[in-house]
């Protein structure tokens, strides 16, 4: 069924050919051709890729000043500082949707804080149940927060030069 291959001519593609004026080299029979891998040896591993090279310094133009280091400080304040009020407006009202024991010292904290940071908005929207009521008035003020938040640290970041 298997045939031998026919040796490979001067003229083939696959075999380099030698200048002209020398004859071609054909394989001598002492050297033994290369073994096919058999199916028990695994595929060779291709050498791990290189890690990306690292970011290059700053241009001497580019360094950030202090105050620009100022200005972003204060802006991240402002960021976090919203996003803290609308994180605790938020438990409050989970607190509430799911009945949670208003004698619970976190819970006492938690309902302290979020009237004081509800805005005005506690009492917007009458529902008829008061647990909804808290869910939709004090969400509401969470998103004012952080609207209010993220306009008020862009605003900071574009007033610095």
């Amino acid at each position: 069924m298997s045939q031998t291959p026919e040796p490979p001519e001067a003229g083939d593609r696959l075999v380099a050919s030698a200048p002209p004026g020398r004859p071609a080299e054909t394989p001598s029979p002492a050297t033994p051709a290369p073994v096919p891998p058999s199916p028990a040896t695994p595929a060779p591993v291709p050498p791990p890729r290189p890690h990306r090279p690292a970011r290059p310094a700053r241009p001497a133009e580019r360094q950030v000043s202090v105050r620009q280091r100022i200005v972003s400080a204060l802006a991240y304040a402002v960021r976090l500082a919203s996003r803290l009020a609308a994180l605790v407006l938020v438990l409050h009202a989970v607190f509430a949707v799911f009945r949670a024991n208003p004698a619970n010292v976190w819970y006492q904290f938690v309902e302290s804080l979020a009237a004081r940071l509800s805005l005005g908005l506690s009492n917007l929207f009458q529902l008829a149940d008061l647990r909804w009521t808290t869910l939709v008035n004090h969400a509401l003020a969470a998103i004012v927060w952080l609207i209010i938040g993220s306009a008020l640290a862009s605003l900071i970041r574009r007033a610095s030069p």
